[in-house]
């Protein structure tokens, strides 16, 4: 009874103490506060770091913690980078060992794609491009590849020295029609989607690169810019979009690193009782490494996904126009999939066996163990949650940044997270806390990093105010706890 009473009076002062704020901002700066922009974006930075806050909170209300959060964060993010990077691919290529020039003779691995009279696009580096046209074919006897005699500028001999290619040479189809954004090729052209792209290209023209729009049921092909300067002298180079992974594919890949990573948490904390102050800092340490490696240090973007994963990020369920269009304001998409974390964590929490068991074994994990109940799979539970949640975050977090840069994303995003749940109501010694304190913690963590630039205070003290507001929180967690202790000592 007691507890249930503190946790609901701490629910109510967070809520009392949110309220204040936007009250307070909502007159000092009503027009910046209030503005649909300012709002949308509240919520959807309430919604980011709303999910990072509901996985940390299991592990406190556990009696445990997870600093690795913000490094679990970038490397989530990172990994969805690299598992959706796009390639663009040549079709019915063949790798180039040998160049003569003198005999204009091209030795290929393979020319399946390749015919007599075909033309075809040889492409090593800018000085080494050229169209030409296949004369004859004929396999090597010393190689076993097949030397290709053409027609066209050849500028110099070359060969392999270490057995790898030295270039490509790639079937070019004629141009039937071309006119504006449209162009009409050879039948024999690989049908290609959307994103796909063309290189048009000719003897006596430098090339030129041009993503498809659409193609329709006759094959007529929309470029997605104009064909300025592309005549029906240019031959057609196909290139085909190749991403690593499905979309699908590489979020559930993610997640499913992340959560190994929380299983490794949870083992070596259970299994060979190390500190989870320990483990999860030399997690932050590791998986910061591990992102910066992966990535050579450099900057992972989406630009490929704008279209598709893109409209998460910027995409609003919209209540209201305005009868211009010129404003309008909408429910950010990501909010729903933290009101989706919220309600399935509220139910784990509170109306499952094992929801239960991480509140007991925060409060007195011996007792627990004692009454036949497995701590240590429990435990686990929590950190795998907890990792999986991160990872999540993470690859929101990618999506709404829409690029990652491995040496800063996701610092200190653990500090956002513990003060949200401590805010809300989480006992740093484990075994109190709400997922609704959470939500409205978070919240109020959000507000207070919007309040910085609206009152434009200097964003040199942005982690003074957060490192004072955990401060207060927790000695709010004492002084509540002291209050409602002396109260039922007296009752009794």
């Amino acid at each position: 009874m007691t507890e249930n009473l503190t946790g609901l009076l701490k629910i109510v002062g967070i809520t009392l103490l949110l309220l204040i704020l936007w009250v307070f901002l909502s007159s000092y700066v009503p027009e910046r506060f209030l503005g649909t922009n300012n709002i949308e974006n509240l919520m959807r930075r309430t919604a980011l770091f709303g999910v990072l806050g509901i996985g940390v909170t299991f592990v406190i209300v556990s009696g445990g913690i997870d600093l690795s959060i913000g490094s679990l964060v970038c490397l989530s993010a990172c990994l969805l980078g690299l598992f959706l990077h796009v390639d663009f691919v040549d079709v019915g290529t063949s790798d180039v060992f040998a160049v003569h020039a003198e005999t204009k003779t091209i030795t290929i691995d393979s020319a399946a794609e390749l015919r007599e009279g075909d033309q075809v696009w040889y492409h090593r580096d800018r000085r080494n491009n050229g169209l030409l046209k296949i004369v004859s074919m004929s396999e090597s006897k010393t190689t076993g590849r097949t030397d290709v005699v053409v027609e066209g500028k050849i500028q110099r001999d070359q060969a392999s020295e270490d057995g790898n290619a030295i270039g490509t040479l790639t079937k070019a189809f004629s141009v039937t029609a071309i006119a504006e954004k449209n162009a009409t090729l050879d039948s024999d052209f690989p049908r290609l989607k959307h994103h796909d792209k063309i290189k048009f290209v000719s003897s006596d023209s430098s090339p030129r690169e041009k993503q498809i729009d659409s193609v329709d049921a006759n094959g007529t092909i929309t470029l997605s810019d104009s064909a300025a300067g592309v005549s029906t002298d240019f031959f057609a180079v196909p290139i085909r979009r190749t991403p690593v992974m499905s979309i699908p594919m590489a979020i559930l890949s993610v997640l499913g690193i992340a959560a190994l990573c929380g299983l490794i948490h949870g083992l070596l904390i259970t299994q060979l009782n190390l500190q989870p102050f320990v483990v999860t800092l030399c997690g932050l340490l590791i998986y910061r490494g591990l992102s910066r490696w992966l990535t050579n240090d450099q900057t992972v973007g989406f630009a490929e996904y704008q279209e598709t994963l893109g409209e998460f990020s910027r995409g609003n369920w919209v209540l209201w126009q305005s009868a211009d269009g010129a404003d309008s304001f909408g429910i950010p998409y990501a909010f729903f999939v933290f009101f989706a974390f919220t309600v399935l964590a509220m139910v784990f929490l509170n109306l499952t066996v094992s929801g239960r068991y991480l509140l007991a074994i925060g409060r007195n994990e011996e007792a627990v163990r004692y009454s036949g109940i497995n701590t240590k799979r429990v435990s686990m539970l929590a950190y795998i949650l907890c990792a999986a949640l991160a990872g999540i975050g993470g690859m929101m977090f990618a999506i709404d940044s829409n690029s990652v840069a491995p040496s800063s994303f996701g610092n200190f995003y653990e500090l956002y997270a513990i003060a949200a749940a401590v805010l809300g109501g989480c006992s740093l010694r484990g075994g109190e806390g709400s997922i609704l304190g959470v939500v409205v913690g978070t919240a109020l963590m959000q507000t207070l990093y919007a309040s910085i630039v609206l009152l434009k205070i200097p964003n040199e003290l942005e982690f003074s105010i957060i490192g004072l507001v955990i401060l207060l929180g927790v000695i709010g967690d004492e002084m509540l706890r002291r209050f409602v202790g002396k109260m039922g000592n007296k009752k009794m």
